[in-house]
């Protein structure tokens, strides 16, 4: 599908966004297989200042992300949904301590990619496993892997797009592994072999003669490095990841005077490996970004309008940039969902991830060495290229929103500025497990290699998921109210 959006690129601030990218670029993918280590208890010594809510200032940003997860969308079966989102603005309020601590360690989920296994890693701190996110008017409930296994019994939930959408994927298989089933154990003399022990169930007056033995259930997993899949047997619930970098037409063939082999993003077009597979699915999230501070070319209607970190000399004035590029790509892969004949299903869009890299990029001596608790009120240091990306994203799902069929939902989780004061909430030099790995800066204060993008486990990255369960429970709570 064709997008109508072209964005020309001739004026000084599209120039800055351009080298703001290069600044604060992403740190490199990892496919390292889960490691799980010793957690100790958590020392909640001299925590009495931590245990002030941090509350984040209204920026002036949020007029227009709070419209877009407001929009109104031509369907049938929304209103009563709307009614129920309007109570509550879920992306204004607080950080606050809670020292119950989180859902999950890493010694009780064995899915955990290690370079996000911070604890295992050896990360001396712990402080940022128990900071939780208060909306302002309403709770965010703790993560209910029962709750959420009911609310999507027999459906499929699928994460889409890069390695931080895999990192919310395991923070879901995590915080589900969690959820405890039981059986029924009956002495012998009791079974009647003409009795099923499913008529037993539900009966209370025979609980004094049967023990219920609670277990964790542990998903069947299937897929590959593409696209994985687990299953929750009990519920028929299957939570999918599906790898997709750029959400768009990735080529490599020669095109015009950009040569074979340098990555071509054809930004009017969606993934097409990607599409193939949403009818499958009930329940979406779709996240993206970080891949357009990495080398591609942009073409559109078959048309080479710009490149990140490659352009001959020679070549015509660029029209478009990495920047612009991000959004008119969010535009059409939501489009391309939103009118899928055979989609009816939930599309939630995860805002920008944004990244803590202090003093240079990834690459450049960027640093969050040492960050152990969230930024507070005044502490926050504005990201130039984070809050571009997250305009242009909205920008995108606005664009999608006019294209909505009747049979459409979109919802936007906006958690950029939320997560912009969790600096400390990233795995820094943790991210593998060799004990002589170094960790603080050297004599002449360069700090070691670090990743302040991808989210510890358990961490921050889990309140994504408790996001995820609000938005699917009203929406479908919504809807069955409506029914009634």
């Amino acid at each position: 599908m064709s997008s109508n959006s072209s964005v020309v690129v001739n004026n000084e601030k599209a120039q800055v966004s351009i080298r703001s990218v290069e600044k604060d670029s992403m740190a490199s993918e990892s496919n390292i297989e889960p490691s799980s280590s010793g957690k100790d208890s958590v020392d909640l010594k001299n925590n009495a200042t931590l245990e002030k809510p941090t509350e984040l200032p209204k920026l002036s940003s949020r007029a227009t992300e709070k419209k877009a997860d407001m929009s109104s969308f031509p369907s049938s079966n929304t209103s009563e949904s709307n009614s129920v989102d309007s109570g509550c603005d879920l992306y204004n309020g607080k950080w606050f301590y809670d020292p119950q601590g989180p859902s999950y360690t890493n010694n009780t989920c064995p899915i955990i990619t290690q370079m996000q296994n911070c604890q295992g890693n050896g990360r001396p701190d712990k402080e940022y496993e128990n900071w939780r996110w208060k909306p302002s008017k309403c709770d965010l409930p703790r993560f209910d892997a029962k709750k959420f296994l009911e609310l999507m019994r027999g459906k499929t939930l699928a994460f889409i797009g890069d390695s931080v959408a895999r990192n919310q994927m395991e923070s879901m298989l995590c915080l589900l592994w969690q959820a405890s089933i039981y059986t029924l154990k009956l002495p012998v003399s009791w079974l009647n072999p003409l009795l099923h022990i499913e008529q037993f169930l539900g009966f209370e007056i025979l609980e004094q003669w049967y023990v219920r033995e609670w277990i964790v259930e542990v998903p069947q997993n299937r897929g590959n490095k593409r696209m994985q899949r687990w299953h929750f047997v009990s519920t028929s619930v299957m939570i999918v990841r599906l790898w997709s970098s750029w959400l768009v037409r990735e080529t490599t063939e020669k095109i015009d005077f950009a040569p074979e082999g340098v990555t071509k993003l054809h930004l009017d077009a969606p993934d097409d490996k990607l599409m193939e597979f949403i009818p499958n699915f009930d329940v979406i999230v779709i996240s993206s970004g970080h891949w357009f501070a990495k080398q591609s070319v942009y073409v559109l209607n078959n048309e080479i309008v710009g490149g990140q970190l490659w352009w001959p000399n020679g070549s015509p004035p660029m029209k478009v940039n990495n920047v612009d590029a991000f959004g008119i790509s969010v535009g059409t892969i939501l489009s391309s969902i939103l009118t899928h004949p055979n989609y009816t299903g939930l599309t939630i869009v995860r805002s920008f991830s944004p990244d803590h890299y202090e003093g240079g990029a990834w690459n450049t001596g960027g640093s969050c060495t040492g960050k152990e608790k969230p930024l507070a009120i005044g502490e926050l240091v504005e990201n130039g290229f984070t809050n571009i990306m997250h305009e242009k994203q909205v920008s995108g799902f606005e664009h999608a929103v006019k294209k909505a069929t009747s049979k459409s939902k979109l919802r936007l989780m906006d958690i950029t500025e939320v997560f912009s004061y969790r600096h400390d909430g990233h795995p820094g030099p943790y991210r593998n497990s060799d004990p002589n790995k170094i960790t603080k800066r050297g004599p002449d204060g360069k700090p070691p290699p670090q990743d302040c993008l991808h989210w510890c486990m358990p961490g921050p990255i889990d309140t994504w998921n408790e996001l995820v369960l609000e938005i699917i429970r009203r929406e479908f709570e919504g809807n069955r109210n409506s029914s009634s």
